[in-house]
């Protein structure tokens, strides 16, 4: 108080008052957006995706490369996701070709389930059924994310699809397993 009543005192009580206020706001702005403050963490979509191909865990390669649409939209994340929708297709195909249609049936139920709940109501479908449901849905919904990737970035996309055509080619029995070489997942 003797500070305010001493010449400048007033002053510098002002501006201590700013630098109180101006901490105050940055603490606000902090806690209000606590990501700003977080460092971003690395993504591991996509390593995580080519490793559950190679198991043929088609359900987690799926969601694996849709959160990383979710969390890194670009030409390239809708063209991997459709490259999954395919490799299910292809397998599928591969299947049902070879008349596996157990196999058929397991894949069936990789991508219908996943919760514990299905262990007691599990979803119970014919295989060469199932295999008309996913081979529809699969086809439709790559259509629908390529032509989203080409939206965004038409020459990625071609080179990519370039890419994974070569790859295909090379391996007509398992492809749908992997990666082409040239993608960093």
């Amino acid at each position: 108080m003797t500070a305010l009543l001493q010449p400048g005192g007033s002053r510098r009580w002002r501006k201590s008052s700013r630098s109180a206020v101006t901490l105050l706001v940055l603490l606000c702005t902090l806690y209000a957006n606590p990501t700003q403050a977080a460092p971003e963490l690395p993504r591991d979509h996509l390593k995580r995706a080519k490793i559950f191909l190679a198991a043929g865990d088609y359900r987690r390669a799926f969601e694996a490369c849709q959160r990383e649409v979710e969390q890194a939209p670009s030409a390239e994340s809708y063209v991997y996701l459709t490259y999954v929708y395919h490799a299910i297709d292809g397998y599928l195909e591969h299947l049902a070709k070879a008349d596996r249609w157990v196999a058929v049936e397991q894949l069936y139920l990789n991508l219908a389930t996943g919760d514990v709940r299905d262990l007691v109501d599990p979803p119970d479908v014919l295989a060469r059924i199932a295999k008309e449901i996913i081979q529809g849905s699969v086809r439709q919904q790559s259509d629908v994310t390529a032509a989203m990737a080409a939206r965004l970035d038409q020459a990625v996309v071609e080179r990519l699809w370039k890419q994974q055509t070569v790859w295909r080619t090379a391996r007509p029995e398992s492809w749908w397993f992997g990666i082409p070489e040239g993608w960093a997942w």
